[in-house]
């Protein structure tokens, strides 16, 4: 157990830093009126235990180290609260987690996160109201069947870069942090690529602790509308890869908190993603997810995982309540179905999908319609700023009916026996250990069919999320290969073997290929003077006839390829035998069932 001291001259003078700041003028849309039996989760002033948060009237946020004193204060006082660090952010703070436990062992575990994008910091400041009930206020059966683990903020060093003019369109705290932590990465799309300290230690802390359940607390961006609270699970259930924990997200987790969401005075709803935020009739979005976030991950690795997403222009008191409300429901519930979360768990990772779903686009006709979406009204104006019209919402209540855009695949791969990874390829392995991935070292040199993955068009796209992703055309070659020793060979039959094919199967958009991990494919092969790889060419046209066609119908087929030397000599180099190009190959082999080569 860790205690902490709050560090009151860097509370200071990273308030005076933000105080001195001009604020942004004031042109959010009118707050909704609202007023709900939540309202009473809130203590009087003058309370021992008022949090931050309360104590300022929801006006403004504690920074980190007024957080770690306040936790610190807990700890000293109940038994059933522990603090400890997980890990450390990119500028060494300590990544805390908070364990709340009657203790005893095998109880599952409810897994809560805040502050992952640290301008969306509602989950904080209701976790630390929750585990002040839950300590001191009469609520500690919450704990009787189940262990809440509460980190209060992930991207730390995000958060203390606090600022009024971060996230304008978030209706408070007063300053807020950023959306990525030192670096300016976007932890929310690095589960996959691990190329961050603190989701690092998440993903590592998954592991450890494999919850039951796994809340991820956000804010939402978008348009105006009457929900305050809502939620949503990877592929919004429909399009979960693993369908267990899907389904039991949908059928117990949905009906349970939007029941108690709507008795304590609150607007709930299932994440209401926008296709269009300037024309909210278009439609919202539900869509499969990939390992990046934090809900596919969840999927990908068989854990029922949860995004809460408050609505971004209800006043900060309202949503901290929301989030409190949620939170409670969800432990409860936990309790109440451990087997069957466990049992779902069990089916999902005992599933050994054959295929990955890698493309998708969306449906020509709606999959379904909200009849009475509960939105919000807007007029136009012309900005001299856009040059355009843009909206002003009014802050009258309207219903319209709402069309569900879903998707419609477009690119599936089949899944091989084993992904085959070269021994040099190191930090991919390490990145594949993180994760849990199961490996194996070839002891010796093996014979095998493989698939062999050729790049063509190679290209790199724009840069996002601490990465310059490559973009490339593929095509697939079976071959009988040697693969030398100490070559590291990942299976598809493991639990996490759907987790696997979206890291390595080139095709996926979260491969590491697509991330940009394999930097070489980009890279030309070394050079042969002309005079000697002229009449190597000219030979190989004469002595392979498949090879003379493919030219030929080339050349009929591309004026430009026609007059281009260097184009016509790259094309036939590709074809010569045992000339295998690194900048036109995936350096990892795909391992086939021996009739797949027949």
């Amino acid at each position: 157990m860790l205690k902490f001291v709050a560090i009151t001259v860097a509370v200071a003078t990273a308030t005076t830093t933000y105080a001195a700041e001009p604020s942004p003028p004031a042109v959010l849309p009118p707050a909704l009126a609202w007023s709900g039996a939540s309202e009473k989760l809130v203590v009087p002033a003058g309370d021992p235990w008022i949090t931050p948060a309360e104590a300022a009237g929801f006006r403004t946020t504690p920074r980190y180290d007024e957080v770690r004193g306040w936790l610190d204060k807990l700890v000293q006082a109940s038994p059933l609260i522990h603090v400890e660090s997980f890990g450390k952010t990119g500028e060494g703070r300590d990544l805390l987690m908070v364990r709340a436990s009657k203790g005893g062992s095998g109880k599952p575990v409810v897994l809560v996160q805040a502050g992952i994008h640290a301008g969306e910091i509602d989950g904080k400041d209701a976790g630390l109201m929750l585990l002040r009930d839950i300590a001191m206020r009469g609520k500690q059966g919450l704990l009787d069947k189940v262990d809440l683990i509460f980190v209060p903020i992930l991207n730390i060093d995000g958060h203390e870069r606090a600022s009024p003019w971060n996230f304008l369109h978030v209706r408070g705290p007063e300053a807020k942090g950023t959306e990525g932590n030192a670096r300016g990465i976007n932890l929310n799309r690095d589960y996959a690529k691990l190329d961050t300290p603190e989701v690092r230690a998440m993903v590592a802390l998954l592991r450890r602790l494999d919850p039951a359940l796994y809340i991820d607390c956000h804010v939402s961006g978008g348009f105006d509308m009457q929900y305050d609270v809502t939620y949503t699970y990877a592929g919004w259930g429909k399009y979960a890869r693993h369908r267990a924990t899907a389904l039991w997200l949908e059928q117990r987790f949905g009906p349970s908190v939007k029941a108690a969401l709507t008795r304590a005075g609150h607007e709930p709803a299932i994440y209401p993603s926008p296709v269009d935020t300037r024309d909210p009739t278009k439609g919202i979005r539900y869509s499969p997810e990939g390992p990046r976030y934090s809900t596919g991950y969840g999927d990908f690795i068989g854990v029922p995982t949860v995004l809460v997403e408050n609505h971004m222009l209800k006043p900060y008191r309202q949503r901290v309540l929301g989030t409190y409300v949620l939170l409670e429901a969800a432990l409860k519930l936990a309790a109440q179905d451990a087997g069957r979360i466990a049992e779902a768990k069990t089916i999902d990772r005992a599933d050994r999908p054959v295929q990955l779903l890698t493309r998708w686009t969306p449906a020509q006709q709606p999959i379904g319609w909200l009849d009475r979406f509960k939105g919000v009204a807007f007029e136009t104006y012309p900005s001299p700023a856009t040059g355009r019209m843009e909206q002003r919402f009014t802050g009258r209540r309207i219903t319209f009916r709402m069309p569900i855009i879903g998707q419609d695949a477009v690119e599936s791969v089949r899944l091989p026996q084993a992904w085959l990874i070269p021994a040099a390829q190191t930090e991919v392995i390490e990145k594949l250990r993180l994760h849990g991935i199961d490996l194996e070292t070839l002891p010796e040199d093996r014979t095998l069919p493989v698939d062999r993955v050729r790049l063509h068009d190679v290209k790199l796209a724009s840069a996002r999320d601490g990465r310059i992703p490559v973009e490339a055309r593929f095509t697939h070659e079976l071959a009988e290969a040697t693969i030398p020793a100490g070559t590291m060979r990942v299976p598809a039959d493991q639990p996490l073997g759907l987790l696997a094919a979206a890291l390595l199967e080139p095709e996926s958009q979260d491969s590491f290929l697509a991330w940009g991990l394999f930097p070489e494919v980009l890279t030309a092969t070394a050079g042969t003077e002309d005079f000697v790889m002229a009449p190597i060419l000219d030979a190989l046209l004469a002595s392979d006839a498949n090879v003379r066609g493919d030219f030929d119908r080339k050349l009929a087929a591309d004026p430009a390829f026609v007059k281009d030397a260097g184009a016509r000599m790259r094309w036939l180099a590709a074809k010569l035998p045992h000339r295998r190009a690194v900048g036109q190959t995936y350096p990892v082999e795909r391992e086939m069932l021996p009739s797949s080569h027949e």
